[in-house]
């Protein structure tokens, strides 16, 4: 992770570079504002992270929004949210994924149609590296691609492998699209919203700024070496305030606002205090009873942002962006398990979030790029508001 820190600075200044220059096209005086669509920016900055990090590929998508691959997973991505009306079809799909195969809508046969694309662009990344890889091996050469299919594809070759345990390229091709969608949209979704609330909360932004100035460079972030890059960085880490903020903004508006799972087995859940159910009449009644029943293969919910903004652990105020509040914690938070700051932003357990440092990575170091350059205010033209993607769009 620590390697890929000079290539994300690399793309954090390639984006404020772009932002410059747009404005330099469309007149823009200093002190005069001019309308950036953020989180088609972020998708975009942080899908060329990923292509680089992932593939060693430069899909170059701060540059050109025309990428074959970046516009599949755009379009995939606005078709799933003009779907979301709820009703009896998307929760069939939920619970019967073949649903949309064997009946599909027109929705359906889209999205269909984005992941031909998805999969026949990431075939031909996946039979490029293996040849670069067995060209290398004729010149009795190693193959020295340090980027996560490079590894991936290594790993599985291995002469140490039983051919049982080897991945097949289809898996091979369905981990890229996760690599793509789970390693792109929710840090874009995230830097996005970071831009948002700083952009409603001023007093929050200049502070910010101001922490993130006091440790900025005497020369520029492009004339640095990597060795000055990862220091710089470490000391971007460390920033308090930057830390507040960032923690802050995943526990109120995390990218994935739920989960689900399902039990393998029978089991029995203790409750901290009765828990109560809805009667026939309407009314609210309490169980005397502190645990619950999950019978082998319940799907279960896991509310991560109900988790993340409950008043009876993180206070009154839980509702409400406040950076501070990570400077004095209440007891009942700090006594709660977690992958990332006592938060379920990241899940936990086992099957908790693996790109949970390479996403800090990019947080950080783009909002001290762009926040350090930039300030941000609310458009007063646009209704910006949240809306849920089911995961089933994105599944092979």
């Amino acid at each position: 992770m620590r390697a890929l820190v000079p290539l994300v600075f690399k793309k954090a200044t390639e984006l404020r570079d772009r932002w410059n220059s747009i404005m330099r096209e469309a007149n823009v005086k200093p002190g005069e504002g001019h309308l950036i669509n953020v989180c088609s920016w972020a998708s975009r900055a942080t899908f060329d992270v990923m292509g680089s990090a992932g593939f060693d590929y430069e899909f170059n998508a701060i540059q050109n929004e025309d990428n074959e691959l970046l516009k599949a997973y755009t379009e995939m991505f606005e078709v799933a949210i003009s779907r979301q009306s709820g009703g009896w079809r998307t929760t069939l799909a939920l619970y019967i994924p073949l649903w949309d195969k064997l009946f599909p809508d027109n929705t359906s046969r889209f999205v269909a149609k984005c992941q031909k694309v998805i999969q026949r662009v990431a075939g031909k990344l996946i039979q490029e590296k293996k040849r670069k890889m067995a060209d290398a091996e004729e010149k009795g050469e190693t193959y020295q691609g340090k980027d996560l299919l490079s590894l991936l594809l290594k790993s599985n070759s291995s002469v140490d492998l039983p051919p049982e345990q080897r991945i097949s390229d289809e898996d091979i091709l369905h981990m890229i699209n996760t690599f793509m969608f789970a390693g792109t949209d929710t840090t874009s979704l995230a830097m996005t919203w970071t831009l948002y609330l700083l952009a409603k909360f001023p007093v929050v932004q200049d502070r910010l700024r101001t922490e993130l100035r006091s440790v900025l460079p005497s020369t520029s972030l492009e004339s640095l070496t990597q060795d000055e890059i990862q220091s710089l960085y470490a000391t971007i880490a460390d920033l308090p305030y930057l830390d507040n903020v960032i923690r802050e903004t995943l526990r109120l508006i995390p990218p994935v606002h739920s989960s689900i799972r399902v039990a393998t087995k029978d089991d029995v859940v203790p409750a901290s205090s009765p828990f109560k159910r809805k009667s026939a009449d309407g009314t609210m009644v309490e169980e005397d009873v502190k645990q619950i029943l999950v019978p082998k293969g319940t799907f279960i919910h896991v509310p991560i942002e109900g988790f993340n903004h409950d008043k009876g652990l993180w206070g009154e105020d839980a509702w409400n962006f406040n950076p501070d509040r990570w400077d004095d914690l209440p007891e009942a938070v700090k006594a709660l398990p977690g992958l990332y700051s006592h938060i379920l932003t990241f899940s936990a357990g086992p099957r908790a979030c693996i790109g949970l440092r390479m996403s800090t990575i990019e947080l950080k170091s783009f909002l001290f790029t762009l926040v350090a350059n930039f300030k941000f205010t609310d458009s007063e033209t646009h209704k910006i508001g949240k809306a849920n993607v089911m995961e089933e769009f994105y599944e092979d």
